[in-house]
């Protein structure tokens, strides 16, 4: 379900989505989604440590925007798997764009590989990482 808002700021397009996700956290976890992590053990084994509370806020913030959406996959207790929504992948491309700018500006800094949900992070050797940014969506 869509929360409509009225606009915080201003009309502008940029302050509005930052409103929803220009947090520290926000894009980090839409990364994991992208990335094939579904729960919330898997989202919280991040490797930049999510505290627990604010990825439970995110995760409702994230869905009361349309981003993500969320269903059941066990009873007791009940526990839910989480997707992205069309509107939640096509922040795909602003995490590119970001990987792009990071890589460029920001020296030391990886492309993690997309890792199975709960496994280990690497980095992309840096014929691959270029490869990965020509050919690939994600980041």
């Amino acid at each position: 379900m869509t929360t409509v808002k009225p606009f915080g700021r201003s009309l502008c397009a940029i302050a509005n989505s930052l409103d929803i996700v220009g947090d520290k956290w926000t894009l980090l976890v839409v990364r994991d989604l992208l990335h094939g992590k579904r729960t919330y053990g898997e989202l919280a084994n991040s490797p930049e440590g999510i505290p627990t509370n604010i990825l439970a806020e995110r995760l409702k913030r994230l869905e009361g925007a349309g981003i993500i959406s969320s269903a059941p996959y066990q009873a007791r207790p009940v526990r839910y798997a989480y997707t992205l929504t069309a509107k939640g992948s096509a922040l795909g491309e602003v995490l590119l764009a970001l990987v792009r700018w990071g890589k460029q500006h920001i020296p030391g800094t990886v492309v993690l590989n997309r890792e199975p949900a709960g496994g280990d992070v690497a980095a992309l050797p840096a014929h691959s990482r270029r490869r990965h940014a020509r050919g690939s969506r994600g980041s």
